[in-house]
């Protein structure tokens, strides 16, 4: 589990990260917008305030010293603003409050620029306070008489509440912040945690798959991509452990086959090699089987040898034009008269259409056609009769079928037949790789082998080759 451990690591840290990011990056947006708009609400209030305190002190003419006076002193938000009137040297000559005296200079940015200025504009400045420390913010507005500067007018109000607000507001955004990674963060948890234990539960299955437990299924919860995996997995637990039957089938089938004959050949020489029979018929006889069960072995080791070029890769053909009706008549005529000896009738029916050659490879061919033929007998030769026919098909291709009238192949033996090492439930002699062998030369040639059951019993297998492609 520690590779799913590493996976649950990496999501988690990978999205948690992007996302406390993009949170820490909304927040830190938020507030500096919502800082913004506080003081800029502010800074266009006070400025508002100070012109209207100017241009009242200004419109006083000659009586603005009073006027100042009586507008200060009257002041009455005091409580939350100070009202100021600073003289052109930038001293303060009244204060609505009793916190800056008279003669204090403050010299801060928004009295320097009031006083340096042409008079008609208001300056605005935050910072700390010279004579308190504290975090304040000031608007100065001068104010003119005969065309010059006389004084400055400036409210000045603490930032302290504002700035409590921000942090408040800021605070609240955090939290909520904070809030959305939690969701985050257990919504990701259940998230990985439904990929991760069935991912868990897939590979212990895997390790036990590999470690020689076929056939084991994993229950499947979800119908999503996990579950296909799971699909995937289940069937291939099922198909390994249907090709280990199959391979052990195989194992004990050919040593079976190859017993039997060779157990008739050792018998059969040593009893002539050692004269215990001296009938010339019976010596005969004896040497016939000799003959025919070594020809059966050599008929297996051919399969077998053929089997494993398939599965190394070094199965070739040698291509050259091919007359095909030619090479199934040649199948067909072989075996005439060997079924004949077994009670069993073979019938060719042939076409009048003439096909240009195809490219192919003959002797391979012949070898399906001959293995075709001696299934038909070995599985359906007790209805014996065995049909062969070639015709033209629809799809400029060639149709060869090859019918006998035996038992036919159970429903739910047929999707199987074609299987290396198969043999379903036939008690007939062989290796089970014949069909195979037959699949793979068939499709070399761009062909298809189809077997299926005919109508009226007996099994049909049906080759189509098409006309003048090449084979592979």
């Amino acid at each position: 589990m520690a590779k799913v451990k590493g996976i649950r690591k990496r999501w988690m840290l990978n999205s948690i990260s992007a996302v406390l990011l993009i949170v820490l990056f909304a927040v830190t947006a938020f507030s500096v917008a919502i800082a913004g708009y506080f003081y800029s609400t502010m800074s266009s209030g006070l400025e508002a305030k100070v012109r209207g305190f100017a241009n009242t002190i200004r419109n006083a003419q000659s009586a603005y010293l009073q006027t100042a006076r009586d507008t200060v002193e009257g002041f009455e938000e005091k409580n939350v603003l100070e009202l100021q009137y600073l003289n052109e040297s930038g001293t303060v000559v009244y204060s609505s409050a009793q916190l800056t005296l008279p003669g204090s200079y403050p010299g801060t940015q928004d009295v320097n620029e009031a006083l340096a200025g042409n008079g008609q504009f208001v300056r605005t400045w935050s910072g700390s306070s010279p004579e308190t420390g504290e975090r304040i913010m000031a608007a100065s507005a001068p104010v003119l008489y005969n065309g010059s500067v006389r004084g400055v007018v400036r409210v000045v109000t603490s930032l302290g509440q504002v700035d409590k607000q921000v942090m408040v507001i800021v605070a609240i955004a955090l939290a909520i912040g904070a809030v959305i990674v939690s969701m985050v963060y257990f919504s990701n948890l259940y998230f990985v945690r439904s990929i991760v234990e069935p991912l868990g539960v897939v590979t212990d299955t895997a390790k036990r798959i590999a470690a020689g437990s076929y056939g084991i299924q994993i229950e499947k919860k979800f119908d999503d991509e996990i579950g296909d995996l799971i699909d995937s997995i289940d069937d291939m637990s099922l198909k390994i452990k249907q090709s280990e039957r199959m391979k052990s089938e195989f194992i004990s089938s050919v040593s079976h086959e190859l017993r039997t004959p060779l157990t008739a050949i050792n018998g059969w020489a040593e009893t002539i090699m050692n004269g215990e029979v001296r009938d010339a018929e019976d010596v005969k006889k004896g040497m016939g089987i000799i003959v025919s069960e070594a020809r059966r072995l050599t008929n297996m080791v051919e399969e077998l040898l053929e089997f494993s070029r398939i599965e190394d890769g070094r199965f070739t053909l040698s291509i050259e034009p091919m007359d095909i009706k030619a090479e199934l008549e040649d199948a067909v005529y072989t075996y005439t008269e060997f079924f004949r000896r077994e009670g069993i009738t073979l019938t060719h029916t042939d076409c009048d259409e003439e096909f240009p050659p195809i490219p192919g490879d003959p002797e391979r061919m012949r070898q399906v056609f001959c293995n075709l033929l001696d299934n038909a007998a070995k599985h359906g030769g007790s209805g014996k009769r065995i049909e062969t026919a070639i015709r033209p098909g629809a799809d400029n291709d060639v149709v060869i079928t090859i019918r006998d009238y035996g038992p036919g192949i159970p429903a739910d033996e047929l999707p199987h037949v074609k299987y290396k090492f198969y043999k379903g439930s036939s008690k007939a002699r062989g290796s089970g790789i014949g069909l195979a062998v037959c699949e793979e030369i068939v499709t070399r040639h761009n062909g298809r082998l189809d077997i299926g059951n005919a109508e009226g019993g007996g099994c049909i297998v049906t080759i189509r080759l098409p006309i003048g492609n090449t084979a592979a």
